[in-house]
């Protein structure tokens, strides 16, 4: 008998496109529902599921032009006409879940609204190796929170009425269909400064010219909330406005978060980091500024910030990675909401506690992540520019023991409650008072609050 053929990783290719309203991102086109409708997304490396801006977000924030906000947030022209968003109710393939609340990581540094889930197609818009699979989990969202959609990365399931249905992952029905080896991905965010260097995104694998040098290789965490987490030993800041060296003076544990593209430091980093670059705090915004002076005198001492990462807060010097930024990687712009007009901002954020210390995809601009999630495990290594017009694409396979990484190996692994629950639970009269409190426990505790 045969042996059936292993599938090997696929790349996702990027758009031509840099989109957002807090940088320049290079983001990533795919079809939802049919007709297709397409739209363009930034991938998630803490979320699972399609999260697509739909038209009631453009209609309350543009109601005079509902088509060019749809533009800016991600939705493509359809028949020559442009569109406000992908409207759920046009799709003959959406199956309704209903109204929940985004429960994510991100709640934690106070990102938050709501989404219109369902399960629906959802395709890939490049070349022959996209996949076309059906039934995924999609949420619409109009929350200018989340200007720009997202594409989940995470293996973990999504759970909505109970914990006895997860939703398999985007990822993992890739694997369940045999399109890719395993549970993995590698991905860099792309670097507009860099001639619009762009974004690479492999899915049941990596892409080896994408970095360089030495790798950190970091178990994830147990909590699958936080599973990409890493130490961060110090910043090196090297020609700096003043003699401030290392603008973080405690090793703290961090989130790596490509959702998201700020890093959130301890004050005190923050202050320091404020010496450092001449920034201005708006407390409206709650964003660091550099108004137009510090701009250009910045990128004429043209500024590295190096990040040593580690496995530990107290690892030795051969126990760490370096990634080195420039200035440019933080020369970001914000727009609506935050302002109406573009404005240069540098992107580190205030934490108000050590679970909101979180490395956004500022980092990813110079760094390569790669996950593996049936390992649990990730790397993470300096980017590399050098061959970014080729690739060479090297699989992941599954672990030997591993045999499976269906539903029944997700509903292991869906101990985080990830899209949403409903808020009450009807007990009958005849339960025990036991059975009762620990519902009741876990609604409070591990679900989410569906909205009425």
């Amino acid at each position: 008998m045969a042996a059936t053929a292993v599938p090997g990783p696929i790349s996702w290719s990027p758009s031509t496109y840099w989109d957002g309203n807090d940088g320049a991102w290079n983001s990533f086109l795919v079809q939802v529902g049919t007709p297709a409708q397409s739209s363009r997304v930034l991938p998630s490396t803490t979320g699972q599921e399609f999260w697509i801006p739909v038209p009631d977000g453009c209609t309350a924030a543009s109601p005079d032009d509902p088509g060019y906000c749809g533009f800016l947030r991600g939705a493509l022209p359809v028949d020559g006409t442009k569109s406000s968003g992908p409207a759920t109710k046009e799709s003959s393939t959406w199956n309704v879940i209903g109204v929940y609340t985004l429960d994510a990581q991100e709640l934690d540094l106070g990102y938050g609204g709501n989404g219109f889930h369902g399960r629906d197609t959802v395709v890939w818009v490049n070349a022959s190796t996209s996949p076309k699979l059906t039934q995924q989990v999609v949420a619409g969202i109009a929350d200018p929170d989340w200007w720009v959609g997202l594409a989940g990365l995470g293996s973990k399931a999504s759970n909505f009425t109970n914990f006895n249905n997860p939703l398999p992952s985007y990822l993992s029905n890739l694997v369940d269909q045999d399109r890719i080896p395993s549970l993995s991905w590698g991905y860099t965010a792309g670097a507009s400064y860099r001639d619009r260097a762009q974004a690479s995104l492999t899915l049941g694998g990596y892409d080896t010219n994408c970095f360089e040098g030495h790798r950190l290789f970091i178990e994830m965490n147990a909590d699958n909330s936080r599973s990409l987490q890493v130490a961060v030993i110090k910043n090196l800041a090297e020609n700096p406005l003043n003699s401030t060296e290392n603008p973080l003076p405690t090793a703290t544990f961090h989130i790596i978060d490509a959702t998201v593209p700020h890093i959130w430091l301890p004050d005190d980093s923050i202050e320091a980091f404020v010496a450092a670059f001449g920034l201005t705090y708006d407390n409206v915004t709650d964003l660091f500024l550099v108004s137009d002076t510090m701009h250009e005198k910045l990128l004429e001492l043209n500024t590295t910030i190096t990040f040593v990462l580690s496995d530990s807060t107290t690892a030795a010097v051969e126990g760490t990675q370096n990634i080195v930024l420039p200035y440019a990687a933080f020369d970001l712009q914000a727009s609506y909401p935050f302002y109406q007009n573009s404005t240069n901002y540098f992107p580190v954020r205030r934490a108000a506690n050590d679970t909101q210390y979180t490395i956004g995809r500022t980092l990813l601009q110079e760094a390569y992540l790669i996950a593996d999630h049936a390992r649990n495990n990730f790397t993470i290594a300096q980017a590399s520019f050098d061959n970014i017009e080729t690739q060479s694409l090297v699989e992941i396979f599954k672990p030997a023991a591993s045999n499976t990484t269906g539903e029944k190996q997700l509903a292991d692994r869906s101990s985080g409650i990830s899209g949403g629950t409903i808020g009450s639970v009807v007990v009958s009269a005849v339960a025990a008072v036991a059975i009762t409190a620990i519902l009741i426990w876990f609604s409070m505790f591990r679900k989410k609050k569906r909205e009425s």
